[in-house]
């Protein structure tokens, strides 16, 4: 059976570990990138440039020789190709031996520990770097030639003034070590492998439902209510990665909740009207929320395009909630639905759109009534009923 040493070479030729080095220079065949297997060429073994997984395979099982060196850059388990070289390699006898990672490299430059940190990838991957920020102190990200993208996003969450460390070409030549603002990043000129640092001191890691109204934007739209929210991102029942659907999404609040839960996922904020659309995405900005895609237009039309849901809150339908049904059910059929109706006429149609999918929803009506100062006494004041009508998914 040919045996595969998988070696993490760390930033450069310097930094390979010592058992890493006595696995190249046994091997008789070293498999890798070319600017990684160039700094063993003194060694006058048989070199192959490939790196993907498929390819370093079939070099493998189709030569004759015993011992065989993989090299993949920076550390084996973290964000690696040896991923896929186990798979690929799994009818060989396979080691792996570690290196020092990006991650580790770039904190130790900086002179802090890095225990504490958030760490997420965008090369090549989906990673919402905006949660990640606005719930860590500390947010390490690996980029992909994308860092003006990237500082878009976090400005576009509010999060401009925030200080971001860069490492750039780490262990290479011309390796770069900077401190901007976040807002800075957009005018740098940043070329190479980049990696950033996110310090983030007012970090909040709540999982918030039922925020107080006074803490929204508000402006002349119509918002849901605190009381109602949180009993409505109850029904909602949003798993961390779900792809959601606000359909009249008025000032946000409940765009900006679901956000909040669904940190790992997306939320599409509908409404007709322009200016619901910018108090979304003022909101969003206020409570740095950045997995949010707010979209003018009107259901069923505007939904089109969207990618299917796994959730859709109703808090608003122009009459047209028969036709946004079969619009988000055709889209996915086991999508959860919530809807808020304050009018019997809406909690009509509701119950029928629901009925006509064969689904029988659960249907709650809650009422909420606020204490009050009146002339030196205290009254109440009560708000509007709301149903709210949930069924499928699961």
């Amino acid at each position: 059976m040919k045996r595969v040493a998988v070696v993490g070479t760390g930033m450069n030729a310097d930094t390979i570990t010592i058992q890493g080095l006595r696995a190249v220079e046994r091997a008789e065949v070293i498999i890798g990138a070319p600017r990684m297997t160039a700094q063993f060429e003194y060694l006058g073994k048989t070199v192959f440039s490939e790196y993907a997984p498929d390819k370093a395979a079939g070099v493998i099982y189709g030569n004759e020789s015993a011992d065989f060196c993989v090299l993949v850059s920076g550390d084996t388990g973290f964000y690696s190709a040896a991923e896929g070289l186990c798979e690929a390699l799994k009818d060989c006898t396979l080691t792996l031996i570690p290196g020092v990672s990006s991650l580790s490299y770039f904190f130790a430059r900086l002179k802090r520990p890095w225990q504490n940190a958030a760490i997420i990838s965008r090369h090549g991957r989906n990673a919402n770097l905006a949660d990640a920020v606005r719930r860590n102190p500390l947010t390490f990200a690996l980029t992909g030639n994308n860092v003006k993208n990237l500082a878009d996003e976090l400005i576009a969450a509010g999060f401009g003034g925030l200080t971001v460390y860069i490492g750039e070409n780490l262990g290479l030549p011309g390796e770069r070590i900077l401190t901007l603002p976040v807002s800075g990043l957009q005018s740098e000129a940043i070329n190479g492998l980049t990696v950033l640092l996110v310090e983030n001191p007012h970090s909040d890691r709540r999982a918030r439902s039922g925020i107080p109204d006074g803490e929204f934007i508000r402006g002349g739209i119509p918002m849901t209510k605190s009381e109602t929210r949180a009993i409505t991102l109850s029904k909602l029942a949003l798993p961390p990665e779900s792809v959601c659907w606000d359909i009249g999404a008025g000032t946000g609040s409940v765009t900006v909740e679901m956000a909040l839960a669904a940190y790992e996922g997306h939320v599409y904020a509908l409404d007709k009207k322009e200016e619901a659309i910018a108090l979304v995405r003022a909101n969003c900005v206020a409570f740095h929320v950045g997995n949010v895609t707010p979209l003018l237009g009107e259901a069923p039309a505007a939904l089109k395009g969207l990618p299917a849901p796994d959730t859709v809150f109703i808090g608003g339908s122009s009459g047209r909630l028969s036709d946004i049904f079969n619009a988000l059910l055709n889209k996915n059929p086991r999508a959860r639905v919530v809807i808020n109706a304050v009018a019997l006429e809406t909690l009509d149609g509701a119950a029928a759109a629901f009925a006509a999918h064969g689904i029988d929803p659960d249907i709650s009506q809650i009422s909420v009534t606020h204490v009050k100062p009146l002339g030196g006494l205290r009254v109440l004041r009560p708000a509007s009923p709301v149903f709210i009508l949930s069924g499928g998914g699961g």
